[in-house]
């Protein structure tokens, strides 16, 4: 009797044990992917901050320049001034945008959005994207081409919606080739409804396309870059992502012939 409690005893030592072993080993690889994660939060971080100083001292010291010719009339003759206030009034918008869109990013971040949603005409959302977009598209003899079809409804947050599509639209028009064409697809299938902007970028490395909705992630070297005016590279593609999401929906992106394709899932209106 003794042999058989200690026996037991040992038994229930070991099995309790090996528990607390698989416990003790999987507290450690959650800790490790902790410290992973917050090692590419904090890169992202400092990425974040780097990217954004460059893009605010480079507008800001050509604004400084400019300002100081006015005042010191070191330019007078009326086609230089009204170039320069042109000028003055575009990096400016550039640079307010770009405010805009960090606020929204921390928004998303922050799970601080607040959306209203109800049942969206997708080709609505798309007229008015297309027409927003074009006189961007047409400073650089770009078409923007929305498909003659069957646009499909869905559930979402007409604002944010919109702004997800005008983002994508900018991004294309940034990295088409002047005289190049963006086109814009809609749709059904079995998962809810989709939405495509396709471009001739000249295609995205495989080994960068998990990355281009990162926070600051740019790809010019793989891409052609067009240098819109009002271009949105380095947080309109995380904007996307964050609102598509926060729809419960998801964004991809795949190379084709001569460019890329963005496609948005959303859920469809029942």
């Amino acid at each position: 009797m003794v042999l058989v409690t200690v026996a037991a005893g040992t038994a229930v030592s070991l099995a309790v044990g090996w528990l607390f072993g698989r416990r003790l080993a999987a507290a450690a690889v959650w800790a490790a992917q902790a410290r992973e994660r917050e090692r590419t939060l904090e890169k992202g971080r400092r990425d974040l901050v780097a990217w954004v100083s460059h893009d605010l001292r480079t507008p800001l010291t050509g604004l400084r320049a400019m300002a100081e010719a006015l005042e010191d009339k070191v330019v007078h003759d009326p086609a230089t001034v009204a170039e320069y206030h042109r000028r003055i009034r575009v990096e400016s918008d550039r640079m307010a945008r770009l405010v805009d869109d960090l606020f929204e990013l921390s928004r998303i971040n922050a799970g601080a959005l607040r959306l209203s949603p109800s049942t969206v005409p997708l080709g609505d959302v798309v007229s008015d994207a297309v027409a927003a977009t074009a006189p961007i598209a047409d400073t650089r003899r770009i078409r923007v081409v929305a498909a003659e079809s069957t646009w499909p409804a869905v559930r979402a947050s007409e604002p944010e919606l919109t702004r997800v599509v005008a983002n994508l639209l900018l991004n294309a028009v940034r990295y088409t080739p002047e005289d190049g064409t963006v086109w814009v697809s809609g749709g059904n299938d079995r998962d809810g409804a989709w939405l495509a902007v396709a471009d001739t970028c000249g295609g995205i490395p495989e080994a960068d396309l998990p990355r281009v909705f990162d926070v600051a992630f740019r790809g010019e070297r793989a891409r052609t870059p067009g240098g819109a005016d009002g271009a949105v590279g380095g947080l309109g593609l995380a904007i996307v992502r964050g609102l598509v999401e926060a729809h419960g929906g998801r964004v991809d992106a795949h190379n084709i012939p001569n460019g890329c394709r963005f496609v948005v899932h959303l859920p469809a209106v029942p």
